[in-house]
């Protein structure tokens, strides 16, 4: 008996092998051993072990050892199955063809790319997936589960912020058979999700068990914005961006990204975010973002701080360092106010609220879950008196676009030096590490310099295409452009029509770092045609700034 256990050790991995030795010593006799190895569920090829022979008696079948299994577990896995059954009939997988622009030369774009992705049918005949799996696209085609067809579809709806998106398939084919998956809610830490798709390594679809680690606001990769979002111990892989996270027989989020360097860390899109996306798409035929107050604000919690301010002992809040002048609370709030409660929710002094059971979430959340135009109440302690305040909630567009998904870049050249605005795609082309390689003042302004009004733009000169005609001022790219003949530009369109009304014989640029620009405004114009041949531009301008020029002419001429 002792040369059999020590056999069983040196044959089975620790990792469970301590627990089969404990059981074996206890067994007396050859068939209580049959047993013991049975339970275990173990096959080996050892002559040794293999001489304890099943006698017809004995002889556990596949219909008995599943009775080792409590019921309980037998009816959450029955539980499971069906989930998973129902997102059999609803999960598809997603062909995209992109094509991403060039910033660096934004009259090109750059090769075209073939992306998976996964998908889901929500209520309405609409598929549901993740917003960076069509970006960019040129051309999207779906294949339900068991179908060797793929079906053209359309995006009817994106909203990159969120990283959600909607399509729609006008065969009436593709539609026989498919399930719509309902909406559940948040699940709770500790709970079971099964995130269905078709994550790289193979064709077919994939079912990946994981559980439930925290639910907080996160940093969405794709769209650069800090919404909610549930962490699970399973790996969101490439190919299952997309896919619907399934508890019970509800849909408890979308898988989206991973956390880049570790292992079986993966992201999920809440309920609440999804709700929100698709309640705004069907109220107003499109995307219309998240709300922000437009706010940075600076914790409380250091003492001396919170006596600065009369802020008394069962007083808690956050202290508003800047305000968006965009933002519904500009003209309400102000600097040094202390924001005590958001809708009757009191903040924290480390700018968290209460969430579900002993949890807690920022108050951005709440902020974020309004629609727009919708009124929120603010309660504030402004030099020592406690004010509450109604704001108009907003989406708010930062000075400089974090995204641009979806459109053309922005561009004019003139006597070959060329304007674009800043964007952070931009300054993406220099590389992963953008943020040390890209132009320092550049980078800070990206990331935070506010609008001072609407449709304001930071223009640069992103580079000269050499000529004869400029020779010499090459080394001045990079630089922002701050005005044209005096008067100070407000964005790409509004440069384009100061150059092109211009009405003196000399053209002048005001750079950043004092710099300045001459030109010769006939011969400069002479020259913009003889440089566009050469480098086969097809045109001089954006279709955006083509399109707002047409505009302006077409309301000129109604006018008149």
């Amino acid at each position: 008996m002792a040369s059999f256990l020590c056999k069983v050790r040196n044959l089975f991995p620790s990792s469970f092998s301590s627990h089969l030795l404990n059981d074996l010593r206890f067994a007396s006799s050859a068939t209580t051993l049959t047993q013991t190895l049975t339970t275990h569920n173990l096959r080996t090829r050892d002559p040794q072990v293999s001489t304890f022979k099943f006698s017809p008696h004995h002889r556990t079948t596949r219909k008995a050892r599943r009775s080792f299994v409590p019921k309980a577990n037998n009816a959450a896995h029955s539980s499971s199955y069906a989930a998973v059954e129902l997102a059999l009939n609803s999960v598809v997988k997603i062909f995209t063809v992109s094509c991403s622009p060039n910033y660096l030369l934004p009259w090109q774009n750059k090769s075209q790319r073939e992306t998976m992705g996964s998908g889901f049918v929500i209520p309405g005949k609409k598929i549901l997936t993740n917003a960076h799996v069509i970006a960019d696209h040129s051309f999207v085609l779906v294949r339900k589960h068991g179908s060797p067809t793929k079906y053209r579809a359309e995006v009817k709806a994106v909203g990159h912020e969120c990283d959600l998106a909607i399509l729609v398939v006008e065969s009436e084919e593709f539609w026989d058979g498919m399930n719509s998956l309902e909406l559940g809610d948040i699940p709770f830490i500790q709970e079971a999700v099964a995130v269905v798709g078709y994550p790289q390594g193979g064709d077919n679809i994939s079912v990946t068990k994981g559980v439930v680690s925290r639910v907080e606001p996160t940093q969405y990769v794709h769209g650069a914005s800090q919404l909610m979002a549930i962490q699970i111990d399973a790996a969101i892989n490439p190919g299952n961006s997309g896919g619907p996270a399934i508890m019970g027989n509800r849909v408890a989020g979308v898988a989206f990204q991973n956390l880049s360097g570790a292992e079986n860390i993966g992201y999920i899109i809440p309920v609440p975010v999804i709700k929100h996306f698709i309640s705004g798409v069907e109220e107003n035929g499109k995307y219309v973002g998240f709300c922000s107050l437009g706010l940075s604000c600076q914790t409380t919690e250091n003492v001396q701080l919170r006596n600065h301010f009369n802020m008394q002992p069962d007083m808690t809040g956050v202290l508003v360092s800047k305000i968006n002048p965009l933002s519904g609370a500009h003209k309400i709030l102000k600097k040094d106010d202390i924001i005590l409660s958001f809708d009757g929710v009191p903040i924290a002094n480390d700018g968290t609220v209460p969430f579900r059971n002993r949890e807690r979430i920022t108050f951005d959340h709440l902020v974020s879950m309004k629609q727009p135009n919708e009124k929120a109440i603010v309660r504030v302690l402004r030099d020592g008196e406690e004010h509450e305040l109604s704001i108009i909630l907003q989406p708010l567009q930062p000075l400089v676009p974090v995204h641009q998904f979806d459109k053309l870049p922005s561009y004019y050249i003139f006597a070959g030096l060329v304007f674009v605005p800043l964007t952070q795609p931009y300054l993406h082309e220099y590389g992963e590490d953008w943020y040390n390689a890209s132009p320092r003042r550049l980078c800070e302004r990206a990331l935070r310099e506010l609008p001072k009004k609407e449709n304001q733009q930071l223009v640069i000169l992103s580079q000269v295409l050499m000529d004869e005609i400029n020779a010499g001022y090459e080394r001045l790219a990079e630089l922002q452009v701050l005005k044209v003949n005096g008067t100070e530009i407000e964005n790409l369109d509004h440069l384009c029509q100061l150059v092109e009304n211009c009405s003196t014989d000399s053209l002048r640029f005001d750079l950043d770092d004092d710099r300045v620009i001459a030109l010769n405004y006939e011969m400069a114009k002479i020259a913009t045609s003889r440089i566009l041949k050469r480098h086969r531009i097809p045109s001089s301008k954006s279709v955006d700034l083509i399109d707002a020029q047409n505009n302006l002419q077409a309301g000129v001429a109604c006018s008149s």
